[in-house]
């Protein structure tokens, strides 16, 4: 299972560094067992929505859909699948049967999933097998090339071939919420144990460290040297996500607005006089744990350094998205 890498923040932009103090605090919302959603349960999403979410979605879950989603995590624990897989597994139930072993559906669908004996999937005792169903759907992911590079809903899609493709994405909160909580009780027992925040995201944050030391240029894009801006659109473009060159495009039409205190890793961090949106002249991506990665100023070089405010830095950050990706089908 990867490892969970201490988390950074690639902050960027002109300026001294100021002490912020309660920053930990600002950052770092507390989700059920103690768990930070801005560290830890970072590692499973979701990409959009808060933690907040994530638990009222589960609480309306009945005892057979929370027996399901129990047995999804114990047999992807058992087949030392990654939490993403679980997250990917759970969202396709909830949208497909809201995590119920039905003898019904559309034609033949049947089950946790709505799979079909007619395009061979099983028998439909197997396909109303819940560990049978459970095991089928991993296979079929596994066999996703690239799907641990995907959002959990794209790589649902991928497995359930929807006429809906968008829909599996309404149940992300809630699936991260629920692999974070109920995976407490399996091998995944602590922080350094939990997947990357993204491979995407990790791709990123890996390309931008690899250039500390080079030194902060205005206008330039790499690469031997990087402004604030120039620094995070190559990250990402490191990736394979396209995102604007300017820091004010890149907050009006990178991606996702988050608050700031559900940052993850990857999301992009932005300072403006007087917190201004339209005053934006300061970017950073998003790296946890209170700590900064920028090219500060000229005359400065890319370091490693911690979140400051200043009075300057916007309640909202911005997420770039997967389906963004320069290469998505």
């Amino acid at each position: 299972m990867r490892k969970l890498v201490v988390v950074l923040v690639i902050l960027v932009g002109f300026g001294g560094l100021v002490g912020v103090g309660a920053m930990t605090a600002l950052l770092g919302s507390v989700g059920q067992g103690g768990r930070s959603w801005s560290s830890c349960n970072t590692g499973l999403g979701p990409w959009g929505d808060g933690a907040a979410r994530g638990e009222q979605d589960a609480a309306t879950l009945n005892d057979e859909s929370m027996r399901i989603v129990r047995r999804i995590i114990e047999i992807g624990q058992s087949r030392e699948m990654s939490p993403r897989a679980w997250q990917i597994a759970i969202q396709a139930g909830k949208t497909e049967s809201n995590l119920a072993n039905l003898t019904y559906g559309d034609r033949d669908s049947l089950g946790i999933f709505q799979m079909r004996p007619s395009m061979g999937w099983g028998s439909v005792a197997q396909v109303t097998d819940v560990d049978y169903q459970i095991n089928k759907f991993y296979d079929v992911l596994l066999d996703v090339d690239g799907w641990e590079d995907m959002r959990p809903g794209v790589a649902a899609q991928r497995v359930e071939r929807s006429a809906y493709p968008s829909r599996y994405h309404n149940w992300e909160a809630m699936a991260a919420h629920l692999v974070s909580t109920e995976g407490q009780a399996g091998s995944v027992s602590g922080c350094e144990e939990m997947p990357a925040s993204g491979v995407l995201a990790g791709k990123a944050i890996t390309f931008a460290d690899d250039q500390i030391g080079k030194p902060y240029v205005w206008g330039a894009a790499g690469p031997d040297s990087f402004d604030c801006s120039g620094l995070t659109q190559k990250a990402w473009e490191a990736a394979g996500v396209t995102i604007p060159k300017y820091s004010r495009s890149q907050y009006e039409q990178g991606g996702k607005h988050v608050s700031l205190s559900e940052a993850q890793p990857g999301d992009l961090v932005f300072w403006g006089s007087g917190r201004d949106p339209k005053a934006i002249h300061h970017v950073a991506l998003y790296l946890g744990d209170d700590e900064i990665l920028q090219a500060p100023q000229p005359g400065e070089s890319v370091e490693r350094t911690k979140l400051w405010d200043g009075g300057e830095l916007l309640p909202t950050v911005v997420r770039p998205a997967p389906d963004m990706r320069s290469d998505a089908q």
